[in-house]
């Protein structure tokens, strides 16, 4: 049975452009062989991600995220069973927020930042559906 996962946490201040690298790195090696793929998104210390896969590989997965000190406040946005995935090119994408166009966040959020935290998890996904439609996405899939 296949889900679909979007969670939200926040960096430790301690996160810097090497340790993302070193995930996302680890996330595209570990990845293919649990059948897991996804999407990262990462702006000034919010993590947004989806995980798409098998139920028992993707929990897995999300338990060891909320482990990880790299993370806190982890919050699950979304959990659902799916038919298909969205996702399924991409070991780990990982949006590119320099080229991410400011409008794009103002139309699903109150300001033109990433912050999960205050909207629906129905509205992260959207936003991720675009980023995907817009070739937000960057990384080898």
């Amino acid at each position: 049975m296949l889900v679909r996962l979007l969670y939200a946490s926040r960096a430790v201040p301690a996160l810097d452009t090497e340790e993302l690298l070193a995930i996302l790195r680890k996330s595209k090696a570990c990845n293919p062989a649990l059948g897991v793929t996804g999407v990262l998104c990462y702006s000034e210390g919010i993590f947004l991600q989806v995980l798409e896969g098998g139920r028992a590989a993707v929990n897995l997965l999300y338990n060891r995220i909320v482990a990880d000190p790299r993370h806190t406040e982890v919050t699950l946005l979304c959990y659902e069973e799916i038919g298909e995935r969205r996702f399924a090119g991409w070991s780990m994408g990982q949006v590119n927020m320099s080229r991410l166009n400011p409008a794009l966040l103002l139309k699903y959020s109150e300001r033109a930042t990433l912050d999960p935290f205050s909207v629906s998890g129905r509205v992260s996904m959207a936003l991720f559906d675009e980023l995907m439609a817009t070739a937000s996405i960057v990384g080898q899939p």
